[in-house]
């Protein structure tokens, strides 16, 4: 006999079901997107032990007749396409006819429906993809669908499911997902009895509010952008809510929940500068495509979708970002504890402040020199947004600090991060470096690595206004360095350069080196912690500052600013 035969029909089910079932969570995905292709207003979601003892799925939606019914669990029986030509305008949140036959072939289900236009519902119990009872029933207007005992008939693959907790939060993600992506649909969830979730039929902010709460929701910026090949709408947080992974950002291309990369990426783009390294925004983006320019068949769970202009769409999604950005006030507001404030801490002494804030020692040559260097700083007039507003510079604590009287309290500015924001959107926006020639050449020895490395970087380095040659095996001359540095103080500055063009591991990336030299330059070329300014100086700082197109971080995504309005003085002092 040969070796190789055909897998019988239940063997073959019970693959293909793990491609798409592959825990409870994708049990209650399926369900939930059939009750929305059902015209579903309101999903009701109970789970028992985390799903591994049972799921059950209840819409108001336009139910079943008795004979669809019976169909249902038929691998590949759907109604929401009839040919080949369908798939490529799909717009149903499913089209295969996959997920009861998944579902039916590794658990018990139990269906009961009932359309609008019958007396009675029908009935239909199937275990493990046979029909077992079909029969009448009274019930409401609807489906109702309850799976027990999931993967009852393939241990293995039971035996790899997560703890209870685990399984239980992959559930609630499914659902936080579906009811943000649509929101005029009400959603409940609970677990073994007690309420989850309950996100009633409502504006996408008020279910934002529903679900993530009230602080997160203040802190949400609208977008509405159009572009040629989309329409974006949703919310995104300020520069200061931001969370230390992506679980918070939920992604939809025409209603569908989608995983993208290159969406994602274009979302962190559009901050720039404004949040650091490694810290994600909060986002809830519904991105509207023509659907003939969607591929949603391409992953067997449609966690992903191929779409024909994807650049153009994530170019799209970053400018959305970076205007919805520019139109906001982005000074983190100061919230201070009362209990911490109040009670247990130091008391305020000339220790902490300067007894007269006014009176300055002599400002150095320095800090005046590079404040000069950015005083022709010039924005476009069409993005410069950010008018002054209307402050006034009261002092300066531990020479480093700039104290500002607001309009409705005060605001406190980190003079270096500021002069770096200043500095690092001169530099950037440049569209031809200018040099300074040193009088007397810098020479810079390097060991092995950063001998190598530097060669490479030259090119990105010349950009910008360094001019650097070969001096020996191992040595470089600088002859000329960015006029916005001034006179090159240290060779150590190209090393801090070098030092952070390596933090970024690809030297291949033109994009990530261009912005860590810029970074780098102004960092090292801004005014420095310690530094007194004089008063004039510190409104030269702050003029500039707010020329610039963000004010608010500095290039590492620290803040220059936060500000303590009046209502929080009241509560420091017990006025309210």
């Amino acid at each position: 006999m040969g070796k190789i035969h055909v897998l019988d029909e239940s063997t073959i089910n019970k693959i293909a079901a793990g491609e798409v079932i592959e825990r409870p969570a994708s049990v209650v995905k399926e369900l939930i997107e059939n009750s929305i292709d059902a015209g579903a207003t309101d999903i009701r979601i109970e789970i028992e032990k985390s799903g591994k003892k049972l799921i059950r799925v209840t819409d108001n939606g336009c139910g079943m007749s008795r004979e669809d019914a019976a169909l249902s669990y038929i691998k590949h029986a759907t109604s929401k396409i009839g040919s080949i030509e369908d798939i490529e305008k799909v717009t149903s949140m499913g089209f295969r006819g996959e997920a009861l036959s998944s579902i039916s072939s590794v658990a018990k289900v139990e269906i009961i429906t009932k359309t609008r236009n019958e007396l009675s519902g029908t009935k239909v119990i199937i275990e493990g993809e046979n029909l077992r009872n079909i029969s009448d029933i009274g019930t409401a207007d609807g489906t109702s669908i309850t799976v027990k005992e999931l993967f009852y008939n393939t241990p293995a693959r039971k035996k790899y499911l997560r703890s209870d907790p685990a399984e239980m939060a992959h559930i609630t993600d499914v659902v936080i997902k579906n009811a943000l992506g649509h929101n005029d649909v009400s959603f409940s969830l609970t677990h073994n009895g007690i309420d989850i979730i309950s996100s009633p039929s409502s504006g996408l902010l008020d279910t934002v509010v529903h679900i993530y709460g009230q602080e997160i929701a203040r802190e949400m910026v609208t977008i509405n952008f159009k572009s040629r090949f989309a329409e974006i709408y949703g919310y995104i947080s300020k520069p200061l809510l931001t969370r230390g992974r992506i679980d918070f950002q939920s992604i939809f291309i025409n209603n569908r929940s989608v995983s993208s990369k290159s969406i994602g990426f274009a979302i962190r783009r559009g901050y720039d500068t404004l949040i650091p390294r490694g810290r994600f925004p909060v986002a809830v983006l519904k991105i509207t495509v023509d659907p003939e320019e969607v591929d949603v068949n391409v992953h067997p769970a449609k966690r992903e979708v191929r779409l024909s202009h994807e650049w153009e769409i994530a170019d799209a999604v970053t400018n959305a970002v970076k205007k919805a950005l520019l139109k906001e006030n982005l000074v983190p507001d100061v919230k201070t504890p009362l209990q911490s404030t109040l009670y247990g801490t130091e008391p305020l002494t000339q220790t902490h402040v300067k007894e007269n804030v006014s009176a300055f020692k002599a400002p150095g040559k320095d800090t005046e020199r590079r404040l000069k260097r950015t005083e022709r700083f010039e924005v476009d007039e069409k993005i410069n947004i950010n008018a002054l507003p209307d402050i006034k510079v009261l002092g300066q604590v531990d020479s480093l600090y700039v104290i500002a009287a607001a309009k409705d309290g005060f605001t406190i500015i980190d003079q270096h991060a500021a002069h770096e924001r200043i500095l690092f959107e001169q530099v950037r926006g440049s569209t031809r470096k200018d040099s300074q020639e040193l009088l007397v050449p810098v020479n810079l020895d390097l060991d092995k690595k950063e001998n190598i490395l530097m060669k490479e970087c030259i090119p990105f380095l010349e950009e910008f206004g360094f001019r650097i040659s070969e001096f020996g095996p191992s040595s470089f001359a600088i002859t000329a360095v960015p006029s916005v540095l001034g006179k090159l103080e240290s060779p150590g500055l190209i090393h801090d350069i070098i030092a952070d063009i390596l933090s970024g591991g690809k030297i291949q990336d033109e994009t990530g080196i261009f912005d860590r030299v810029t970074r780098s330059i102004a960092c090292k070329g801004a005014i420095k912690a310690g530094a007194s300014c004089s008063h004039d100086q510190m409104e030269s700082l702050l003029k500039q500052l707010f020329r610039t197109e963000n004010p608010y971080t500095c290039p590492h995504g620290r803040p220059t600013m936060v500000s303590l309005d009046r209502k929080e003085l009241d509560k420091l002092f017990k006025r309210t």
